[in-house]
């Protein structure tokens, strides 16, 4: 059913698990997965999930290399569940946008059938202040989202 899986991850137990989900669902449907991570274009107070990274007062390329070496931890982990299932993977980490629009750029560029991603499932105002990536790739993506909650 599935040929190529794109799974973005921030490295967060949620987004751990649903990497876990989508390596099992590729491996089914003999699918390869895409690991996507979306660099942040300038420090903000914190980012990446609860394995985040803090960011107090760091020079432009200190933050950038520091940024890199995160991502690829990320991905690392990733890359790893899925080659310990025999699952054909190939790892990105860009930066040049919202998360969303990188998401929903790689999984077209690369011909990819399904986003496989993780939602924390916040509503109200909370939903509001966080801004759900998950949400504004569910509103524009038309390449099948699958939310893992």
């Amino acid at each position: 059913m599935f040929k190529h899986i794109l799974v973005p991850t921030d490295g967060s137990s949620l987004s751990q698990a649903a990497v876990s989900h989508a390596v099992a669902l590729a491996k089914l449907h003999g699918a390869q997965i895409t690991f996507v991570h979306a660099l942040p274009d300038r420090p903000l107070p914190f980012f990446g999930g609860e394995g985040g990274m803090y960011v107090d007062q760091l020079e432009p390329g200190e933050f950038a290399a520091q940024a890199a070496r995160h991502g690829d931890r990320i991905l690392s982990d990733a890359e790893a569940a899925a080659r310990d299932a025999g699952v054909a993977c190939q790892r990105v980490a860009r930066s040049g946008g919202a998360p969303y629009e990188v998401i929903i750029a790689e999984a077209s560029a690369r011909g990819c059938d399904l986003i496989l991603m993780a939602s924390h499932g916040y509503t109200g105002v909370k939903g509001m202040v966080l801004g759900s990536e998950t949400n504004k790739v569910l509103t524009h993506s038309k390449i099948p989202v699958l939310v893992y909650r």
